[in-house]
């Protein structure tokens, strides 16, 4: 089957809750009036990991005096991180040990950098319970805590598996769940907050310009140069990082079978009246009839101390109970009926929500909305440089899970540009990193991956046959 590419982000959006108190700042930002002609660094994107490859690069005494220009299509951080679940939840026991270790180690950076800023965000370090609702995908996810026990103690020693229904009901779980587990090391937020607050800093510190609504139509090169195509003229530069995530086939456009476009459901629901706050954040696997590769997941807004303090369920998935295609889909200004009401019922069947619950079929929302992830043929990030184009660098394909990787997957493209640049061999610098953690082997982009990756089944095959254990955003 052939991938079509993906459509650049899309003029009008679903109202996405996360952006309901907007930086008043960054809305219409554009730090020139005119698109500069030049610079020494493009990034196109301006979620976490572009935002966090401009964090990083202002930080790097390597990149002083280098004029680095970001381009968002729509305004900042209204792609997938002003959309998703707030989650920074990383997976211990899905996926490879380094990559677990890489999740962990991100989530610790991100929470160090709010902390250091204090940073208005509701960040909240919680337990991921993750809740297995038949007795073969829990019997898969002990199969898989077994495995990482053997092999990667320390990190097993972080995950616990609950089956006791009294048990269950502490962390508010139905007694009809199979079984969940409990992993350390997870945090909720408010993802567009985080985001914001640190463009708003680069930008007033003179280490950013970011243009918004400037898309990026193409880009061509030669003379060892990339030119950048937009609606409001061109500019020019030798270094150009995509964080374009689900829309990089858009301007990418051999990689269309390799990052997919996936259109999510999310949701803002009002809690029942006199309800206490959950204590952990939520996944929920194959629930309600659910396909076991379409997770749901949740996290709860305070009930104090903030902004608008109202307590929200933040509950997204539902891709099962659908009524629109959602695989190669990258026009988030569609909302999914069919998976929008399955999210208004689903917490009232498998969560004990405490409070008024009493006749309660459904709770109300406050708001839905639509968010496109970027899908991973072989269910890794691609980080690293583009193959056969010099000076073009990536990182996205998080397969909805890109809030524990963006930070450190920014870090690493930046480390890789400024070593190459110094002179270094990319190949060193790629074995230094893998060895010293700052990046999975799996996630760096090489022509063999490419060549190995195309021989899987398609991300829409896989999809179909259940092959991703993915979905936590």
């Amino acid at each position: 089957m052939k991938h079509g590419r993906s459509s650049l982000p899309t003029p009008a959006s679903t109202n996405s809750f996360w952006h309901s108190e907007p930086n008043e700042f960054l809305i219409g930002h554009r730090t020139t009036e005119e698109l500069p002609k030049e610079a020494d660094i493009v990034i196109v994107g301006s979620g976490i990991t572009g935002t966090s490859a401009a964090r990083f690069l202002a930080e790097d005494e390597r990149a002083r005096g280098k004029r680095v220009v970001m381009l968002e299509a729509r305004e900042a951080c209204w792609g997938a991180t002003g959309r998703n679940g707030g989650h920074c939840q990383p997976l211990l026991f899905d996926r490879a040990a380094d990559v677990a270790q890489f999740e962990l180690r991100n989530v610790s950076t991100v929470k160090s950098y709010i902390k250091t800023y204090s940073v208005p965000c509701e960040w909240r370090s919680v337990s991921g319970c993750r809740t297995f609702w038949t007795e073969a995908v829990m019997a898969e996810a002990e199969k898989e805590i077994a495995r990482l026990q053997k092999i990667a103690p320390s990190i097993a020693a972080q995950v616990s598996v609950i089956k006791d229904k009294e048990e269950l009901k502490k962390h508010r779980v139905s007694e009809d769940c199979v079984g969940a587990t409990l992993t350390a090391g997870a945090g909720s937020l408010w993802p567009y907050k985080l985001v914001t607050f640190i463009l708003e800093k680069l930008v007033k510190d003179g280490k950013l310009n970011l243009q918004t609504r400037t898309p990026v139509t193409e880009i061509t090169s030669s003379y060892g140069k990339h030119t950048l195509q937009t609606p409001r003229g061109t500019i020019t530069s030798k270094t150009v990082i995509l964080a374009t995530n689900g829309y990089t086939s858009a301007i990418l456009p051999h990689f269309a079978d390799l990052i997919v476009p996936v259109r999510g459901e999310m949701s803002a629901l009002s809690p029942p009246k006199d309800s206490t706050l959950l204590p952990n954040s939520y996944g929920m696997v194959a629930a309600l009839g659910q396909a076991a590769n379409n997770d749901d997941y949740l996290i709860q807004r305070p009930y104090s101390g903030v902004p608008n303090p109202a307590g929200h369920l933040m509950f997204g998935g539902g891709r099962g109970a659908g009524v629109l295609p959602t695989i190669g889909v990258s026009d988030d200004s569609v909302i999914d009926e069919g998976a929008a009401a399955y999210l208004r019922g689903a917490l009232l069947k498998v969560l004990k929500l405490d409070g008024e619950t009493e006749g309660v079929k459904e709770l109300n929302a406050a708001a839905e909305w639509s968010g496109i992830m970027g899908y991973s043929r072989d269910d890794h990030p691609w980080v690293g440089k583009v193959p056969g184009s010099e000076g073009l660098w990536l990182s996205g394909g998080y397969t909805g899970h890109g809030m524990p990787n963006g930070t450190l997957c920014g870090k690493a493209v930046v480390n890789m540009v400024l070593a190459e640049e110094a002179g270094r061999d990319l190949v060193d610098v790629q074995r230094e990193l893998v060895e010293q953690g700052g990046l999975p082997r799996s996630y760096v982009i090489t022509e063999e991956r490419i060549s190995k990756a195309r021989l899987w089944p398609t991300v829409e095959v896989q999809d179909k046959e259940g092959v991703h254990m993915s979905g936590i955003v």
